[in-house]
């Protein structure tokens, strides 16, 4: 059957549209609908010791309506801060939480009518966790360290494998517990945070330095840090209610 060229010019405009979709494809589609909301609260300074005290008496008013999956201090990274992720299974998931706490007498009573006053900012992500990924959890407590990575734009089909084979390059050298890694969905885009976990802080500084000596390490890096715009990094406490110790 012969093809008229009316035809060939509409399957060529197919085949231009599709490129550009994958061209902007950002990775595998996104399957679970479990997410997690990332908490900072800045507390004022002369407060910290007031709120940390009020949030030990009170927290589990909280944690009977949703998961939580860690609570910490800043110890470097900024100061008076508590950082907290919360695991929701969807978004009605995440609503029904917030109103059902909005309704709870004793928790608005006893907690957020006290801890509002201590409060100076709060600030609120959205993540996934990547889907080569499982949220793991350390058989012993220590300290761990959040690495939030900004992206080049353009999602984990331009960088993720550069990234992935970077994190597992760290991983195999043995000193430090990979705990997960979230893809941001609401908050500044192409951001990747890793959570690590290492016995004590000297532990992970002898670590890193280890780890900046070895071979494979600097090779993946290298190649990774193509994409890259810029890091910060935090080391975080573990509250005593904090399921991650």
């Amino acid at each position: 059957m012969m093809v008229t060229r009316s035809l060939l010019r509409g399957m060529a405009a197919v085949a231009a549209r599709a490129e550009v979709r994958r061209s902007f494809a950002t990775g595998p589609r996104q399957q679970d609908s479990k997410f997690y909301e990332f908490r900072t609260y800045s507390i004022k300074p002369d407060k910290m010791k007031d709120f940390i005290t009020l949030t030990n008496d009170n927290f589990h008013l909280r944690t009977a309506h949703s998961e939580l999956i860690g609570y910490w201090t800043l110890e470097f990274g900024g100061l008076n801060k508590v950082f907290h992720i919360w695991k929701y299974d969807s978004f009605a998931h995440r609503t029904a939480v917030r109103t059902a706490l909005a309704q709870d007498e004793q928790w608005q009573e006893k907690y957020i009518s006290k801890m509002l006053p201590l409060l100076e900012k709060q600030e609120n992500e959205i993540a996934y966790l990547v889907p080569w990924c499982k949220l793991e959890k350390p058989e012993k407590e220590g300290v761990y360290e959040m690495v939030s990575f900004q992206m080049k734009p353009g999602g984990p089909a331009l960088w993720g494998d550069a990234f992935k084979a970077a994190i597992f390059a760290h991983v195999r050298t043995g000193y430090t517990k990979l705990i997960g890694v979230f893809h941001t969905e609401y908050g500044l885009l192409n951001k990747v945070h890793v959570l690590w976990w290492n016995e004590n802080p000297d532990s992970r500084a002898s670590g890193r330095h280890y780890a900046h000596e070895d071979a494979r390490v600097v090779a993946a890096v290298r190649e990774s840090v193509r994409f890259l715009v810029s890091q910060k990094n935090k080391l975080l406490i573990p509250a005593p209610f904090s399921p991650l110790k």
